[in-house]
């Protein structure tokens, strides 16, 4: 199973994010599937790959609480509503 989770870089006490399609079993810095973006909490910036998040969770990748947040701020989840019923009709 695939999740979208967060990846921690950067240096100690100035956390960044990768936001990264990974599998399940592996570990926080473990080797990830795809980078999709990144987050980052001191400044208050995100950056999202919306093609890419959207592409994972049409296959079934089921994202954290703190990325389901972040990507429901960006209206990612109206993006993939929207292309869905596009599909359906």
């Amino acid at each position: 199973m695939v999740k979208l989770r967060l990846k921690r870089c950067g240096r100690k006490q100035r956390a960044i994010y990768r936001i990264v399609a990974i599998d399940v079993r592996s570990r926080r810095e473990g080797r990830d599937l795809r980078k999709v973006g990144f987050y980052d909490p001191i400044k208050n910036q995100t950056y999202l790959n919306v093609p890419a998040i959207l592409y994972f969770l049409e296959k079934g990748a089921q994202p954290t609480g703190t990325v389901h947040d972040i990507s429901k701020k960006a209206e990612v989840f109206h993006e993939l509503r929207v292309n869905h019923t596009k599909f359906v009709k």
